[in-house]
């Protein structure tokens, strides 16, 4: 480092030391490296959250040394948060898989990734001739590219034959896609993160913003800043550092958010601020199943049955959600929720509702999304600059891979697989017979574990992902996996508890070690080209994949060469989104810009979509068109507040609730690789509130058991920390592979969408 830049680094640490004054407890980055000189920089997405924050990576040779936001992109313009900062730091790991390994005499033995790679295909072949198409399987994620989940998705679905395909995004995303199906009959925002700089209120609904997504938060503090009258509003079931930062904070019951949606709309409705000529003229009603389960047992079946209601039948269901009944079922005063009704009732104000995993892992997920789109549809306060709710992602391309190429079993890259007319397109783009595309789902994530476990899963291949962390009711998985007669392959970056149980371990690429395309929360695709090259033999997944095909038979369907592949899988995706309703960048445009919102017909993007004034696909005669409902008609639905299948008792009398912090990456195989994030946070904990902790004899730092139903874990206590939990509550982050907390939880999940609930099962908490 030279003069200058020592200079540079001093005055930034002094920037980042004042910051730390003003937000204490906040780790800020140390981002002197942005500023050296000397250094070629690229664009991509940052590796880690939903947000998609665009970087800008510095380069040194074949290293990259150094992060910085790109003020080129809207998402972030320039900003970053500590993760972002510290991103590249991921790839150096000392203990980076760089060679293949199989197991040998149960002995993980390494060997060349041709062998390697060859054992694959042949596992798979031997495994479809005994046992069918069916017995085998992949499992990825919302952090495959774009690439990785198209070539995955064409491989089962198009040449083996199986729908066999699910993503960790059905633990994390999938009750906002049918939630988002169920009231507009499309999946996906129709809003974009420049509603920040419209809005006067935002409600958060059991989201932690400050932390999971810091950019999207600042952004908010920022239009509070400028604008005094701005409200951010809190509405979560413990105190967190987002608490710290909003006008107010309502804390609720676990699950009862249900009940306080239900009396907002009953609140309105009493107070004559229904938006009528709105909903007369764009919304029907609905009333769908009750009493509809919890999924708990192996082969669990659910279909819904919407029944047409109108307004009055509507509002008679909603007799029994006044604010006071309300209040006895939340904790929440009747007062509170009248404020709450009073915001989104008042045609002055512009509101924005944003959620992620508190809505999103919830055993009546759906129901929940449903409810907030009735408060903003029966306000009309929705598909307009500033109004609207708002679904946040929490994975880089939960989005874009897996809701936009549809790697979930009941999906194809358009369309769902049970239509006809979907997999005839499928069939013709990917060049089979249509044929070989099952019209039926198999199993969701969750099922699918349990036909691992059961046996009628044989060979699952899992990539991008670590599920022996992550999966509910971790103990019967991880056991179900190891068993006689399964075969797992992992593709990963490092050793991780799923590595542990796998057969073959196929050593891949990070990141920028490969060209890749992500999607964001806010319909944004984003390119990056291939910056440095991965360590020993490590591999993109979407080449693993793609030489896998070929061993298979099937170079017809995957001709590309290692080249020019990802921009000719790109072309090939496109073309099953032609038109004005999903119309995708071209990939020069990609790789010129920043990211690009669709719909993009003509090159234009689309950022409020519904709305005939901003969006191309709606129609010009009428200002809003939901043309996801074939009569362009968005549903309100009635849904109860139903109780959970497991809260606390005598035995079990404190809720668990499980989630992130800001330092880690879900389960921390990448972070936790940075030393200045392990260092801030170097293991997992349990916030206890501190009457509960008198009242045990605990004190910060002790070590604490929690016991469930399904385990027991011992971790250290955490008392006033960067989170308060109410009395009654302990939460615990996921990060930590050495304190396993998912061996407590319970793998009950949303009929609807089949996403696990993380957020709520019933443990015993005692000094150890």
């Amino acid at each position: 480092m030279n003069r200058r830049m020592m200079l540079k680094s001093l005055a930034l640490g002094a920037a980042a030391a004042a910051a730390e004054q003003i937000f204490p407890g906040v780790l800020f980055a140390n981002t002197g490296q942005a500023a050296a000189d000397g250094l070629t920089w690229k664009k991509a997405p940052c590796r880690f959250c939903g947000t998609g924050c665009g970087v800008l990576i510095g380069l040194a040779g074949d290293r990259a040394v150094s992060v910085k936001g790109d003020p080129a992109c809207a998402v972030n313009k320039g900003l970053c948060c500590v993760k972002g900062y510290h991103s590249v730091m991921a790839l150096y790991g000392s203990d980076r898989l760089k060679q293949a390994y199989v197991r040998k005499n149960g002995t993980m033995t390494p060997v060349p990734m041709k062998e390697a790679l060859d054992l694959v295909a042949a596992k798979m072949k031997e495994t479809i001739a005994q046992h069918g198409k069916d017995s085998v399987a992949i499992y990825g994620s919302g952090q495959w590219t774009i690439p990785d989940g198209y070539v995955a998705s064409k491989l089962f679905k198009g040449c083996i034959g199986t729908n066999n395909v699910e993503a960790n995004a059905r633990l994390c995303m999938a009750s906002a896609v049918t939630g988002f199906m169920t009231s507009f009959g499309m999946d996906e925002p129709m809003g974009c993160y420049e509603d920040i700089d419209h809005a006067d209120v935002f409600v958060l609904w059991g989201n932690n913003m400050a932390e999971m997504h810091p950019v999207l938060f600042s952004r908010m503090l920022d239009q509070r800043m400028a604008k005094p009258h701005v409200k951010i509003i809190d509405l979560a079931t413990r105190w967190t550092r987002t608490s710290m930062a909003a006008d107010k904070c309502i804390l609720f019951r676990p699950q009862s958010d249900l009940a306080i949606a239900n009396a907002i709309c009953h609140e309105l409705i009493h107070r004559d601020q229904v938006n009528y000529a709105f909903i007369e003229r764009h919304a029907t009603f609905r009333a769908g199943k009750t009493d509809i389960g919890y999924g708990l047992e192996d082969k669990f079946a659910f279909t819904d049955e919407p029944k047409t209601i109108d307004f009055k039948q509507f509002q008679k269901l909603l007799d029994d959600y006044s604010p006071e009944k309300v209040e006895k079922t939340t904790g929440v005063p009747a007062h509170e929720i009248r404020y709450l009704a009073s915001l989104f009732g008042d045609p002055r104000k512009k509101v924005v509702s944003f959620w992620c995993m508190g809505m999103n892992q919830h055993t009546r997920g759906t129901w929940i999304q449903n409810n907030v789109y009735n408060i903003h549809l029966l306000t009309g306060k929705i598909s307009q600059p500033g109004n609207g709710p708002f679904s946040l992602t929490g994975q880089p391309s939960a989005c874009g891979t897996v809701r936009e190429v549809g790697t979930l079993t009941n999906r194809l890259p358009y369309g769902e697989v049970t239509n006809e007319k979907a997999r005839q397109k499928a069939a013709e783009i990917w060049g089979v017979p249509v044929e070989n595309i099952p019209a039926k789902p198999t199993y969701h994530t969750v099922e699918m574990f349990r036909a691992l476990d059961r046996g009628d899963l044989r060979f699952m291949w899992i990539q991008v992902t670590n599920p022996m962390v992550t999966m509910p009711k971790l103990r019967r998985y991880r056991d179900g996996a190891k068993k006689e007669g399964r075969f797992v392959v992992v593709s990963d970056v490092y050793p991780t508890p799923t590595t542990d149980i796998a057969d073959v371990i196929l050593p891949s690429a990070m990141w920028i070690e490969r060209e890749g395309m992500f999607g964001n929360s806010e319909r944004r695709t984003q390119h990056w080209d291939k910056m440095v090259n991965p360590p020993g033999e490590a591999m993109s997944d979407t080449w693993q994949l793609i030489e896998v095909a070929r061993r298979l038979g099937y170079t017809k369907q995957f001709p590309w060469s290692e080249k020019d592949h990802v921009r000719e899988i790109w072309n090939e995706y496109r073309r099953f989104h032609t038109g004005p309703k999903h119309e995708m960048a071209t990939y020069e445009m990609l790789r010129e810009r920043p990211g690009v919102q669709w719909p993009c017909p003509d090159g234009v993007e689309t950022k409020w979509r519904y709305n005939s004034r901003y969006d191309p696909a709606a129609t010009k005669d009428k200002s809003f068109d939901f043309y996801g409902k074939p009569d362009g008609r968005a549903w309100i639905w009635f849904r109860p507040y139903e109780a959970p299948p497991e809260m606390p008792d005598s035995e079990y009398p404190f809720w668990l609730n499980t989630g992130r912090v800001v330092e880690h990456w879900h389960t921390g195989s990448m972070t936790r690789r940075i030393p200045v994030l392990h260092r801030a946070v170097p293991n997992a904990y349990a916030e206890i509130h501190p009457q509960d902790a008198k009242k045990l004899g605990i004190r910060d730092g002790d070590r604490v058991k929690l016991t469930s139903r399904r385990g027991s874990l011992v971790l250290p206590a955490q008392i006033d920390g960067r989170g308060r939990p109410p009395q009654g509550m302990v939460f615990v982050p996921f990060f930590d592979e050495g304190l396993l907390i998912n061996e407590l939880t319970l793998d009950a999940f949303c009929p609807i969408s089949k996403q696990p609930d993380y957020k709520k099962c019933a443990v015993r908490v005692e000094r150890a």
